[in-house]
């Protein structure tokens, strides 16, 4: 994709009149720019899931399910480029050859025309790019929907995308820490590039700011967030000049200030037959956190390297699928998907016994495990999220909003961050009356947080139910439970 195509996908098409004018307009002055993939027969088959929670975002959600699918199996999100769809992302990058050898689910999440004029993901608006907003939130909720329909396993749940969807899988990793393991950026942008800077400078030539301006940013995206922080593998062709590998640079400094690392390689060697340099950052117990694979000699696009041997994948037959080196290969190593590498995998540890729950409070649960045998911490999950990590076997969560009820399980972690099994969930409810209740009209709504607005529209945060025109005229009670999640309830709030 060219640059020119990216300077159009600032112009997200709202449902007014005028909005539309100007994107027909855009399309008019950039046409001799502007060349649309053409469709093509499918190589591989996806399964499309209409109904998958709140989707505020107005995406699409594909799923790959390989035959032999792991029980309780990883899931990695795909994220495709500006003129792609998720169907040719599947096709092309090479990701469903690994699902099929390793059995772990892909959900390609797709964007359409309808979102943006080139199909991008919408990286740069604050609309999208936020912990439950928009496409953001709408990505959450796919993951949240593949746990609860095949039973995948929200201790191994990993992001990837290209260009936008690589700035996007940015966005994901800052936004739900709690829910990513891993990402790996593939020529993208550090999260929140924006910030003093329009998407076209982040792209090219770049933005510079120091790791801890980056780091900063991140951490910003959900400020209660206590860690542990999401791995991170950049990949980017040395020859972009669609998005600068500037980028490439930005972003490790992003994630190793965010794990408290330093920007000089822990480790460098070459990978694949291209000659692929690979750096690799490590934290103080030698995980490695981050990893940079600078691609020599392509531009802009995903590496592929089309074959049958098993280290190659892909297909070179839709543009910005570039022959090179299979790097899906290589993300599912970092993820810890293919049984070596660096990623963290399923662990050996058994599962902590006697987990017991207590509502000490309107607000409080306190959990008591007994302790396992080699284990140097535990992760806490409440539902389907990772909420904390500690090296006792007791934690009280203080977030839960009175009268309110939630699930947990918790994991032994081995010294090198690896959970092993979890053990049997336990539920427990909150003291007090449960829920609150808001009614304003719907500007107020927005500037206090509780419903965010797109294309002119409202909707409530957290459900994301449509509440009508952003205006003062329109007016709803928002019924608040759990803390931070809105339902209407006009009429019917107690």
């Amino acid at each position: 994709m060219s640059v020119h195509e990216y300077r159009r996908e600032s112009a997200r098409p709202a449902r007014r009149t005028v909005s539309r004018l100007l994107a027909v307009l855009a399309v008019l002055l950039g046409g001799l720019w502007f060349t649309p993939v053409a469709p093509a027969q499918a190589a591989v088959t996806l399964e499309r899931v209409t109904a998958f929670g709140a989707n505020p975002g107005a995406l699409q959600m594909y799923v790959y399910r390989p035959a032999s699918l792991a029980p309780s199996p990883a899931v990695v999100v795909a994220l495709h480029g500006c003129t792609q769809s998720a169907q040719v992302y599947a096709d092309n990058s090479g990701l469903t050859a690994f699902a099929d050898r390793h059995g772990f689910l892909v959900v390609f999440a797709g964007t359409t025309s309808s979102n943006n004029l080139n199909s991008c993901f919408n990286w740069f608006q604050t609309t999208d790019n936020r912990r439950g907003q928009g496409e953001a939130a709408s990505v959450r909720q796919m993951v949240a929907h593949a746990e609860s329909a095949w039973g995948a396993d929200p201790s191994r749940t990993f992001v990837t995308g290209l260009s936008a969807g690589g700035a996007m899988t940015s966005v994901m990793l800052a936004a739900y820490p709690d829910v990513f393991e891993a990402g790996a950026v593939v020529a993208g942008i550090p999260h929140d590039c924006t910030a003093d800077s329009g998407p076209y400078l982040c792209m090219n030539p770049g933005t510079d700011r120091t790791p801890a301006v980056w780091a900063q940013r991140v951490r910003d995206a959900y400020p209660s967030y206590g860690g542990p922080w999401p791995r991170v593998a950049v990949w980017h062709g040395d020859n972009d000049t669609t998005v600068a590998p500037l980028n490439a640079a930005e972003l490790r400094d992003q994630w190793t200030a965010v794990h408290g690392t330093d920007q000089t390689p822990d480790r460098s060697d070459t990978i694949g037959t291209n000659g692929t340099r690979r750096e690799q950052y490590t934290d103080a117990g030698g995980r490695v956190v981050v990893e940079v694979d600078r691609v020599p000699s392509i531009g802009h696009g995903t590496p592929v390297d089309p074959g049958t041997g098993p280290d190659q994948c892909g297909s070179t037959g839709t543009a910005h699928f570039i022959d090179s080196i299979c790097s899906s290969r290589w993300i599912s190593e970092f993820f810890g998907l293919t049984g070596g590498g660096t990623g963290p995998g399923p662990g050996t540890l058994p599962a902590p016994g006697g987990l017991s729950a207590q509502a000490a409070s309107d607000t409080s649960i306190v959990l008591r495990w007994n302790a396992v045998g080699g284990a140097a911490g535990y992760a806490v999950h409440r539902g389907g999220s990772r909420v904390a990590v500690v090296s006792g076997t007791t934690w009280t969560d203080t977030s839960p909003a009175p009268g309110s009820t939630h699930t947990y399980t918790v994991a032994a972690r081995d010294a090198a961050g690896t959970e092993g099994a979890r053990s049997a969930p336990v539920t427990a409810t909150t003291t007090g009356s449960g829920a609150v209740c808001w009614t304003a009209h719907n500007y107020a709504h927005v500037q206090a947080g509780r419903a965010t607005t797109t294309g002119g529209l409202v909707y409530a945060k957290g459900s994301g139910q449509a509440m009508g025109l952003y205006n003062t005229f329109v007016t709803h009670t928002l019924k608040e439970s759990p803390v931070g999640h809105y339902t209407v309830a006009d009429g019917a709030c107690p």
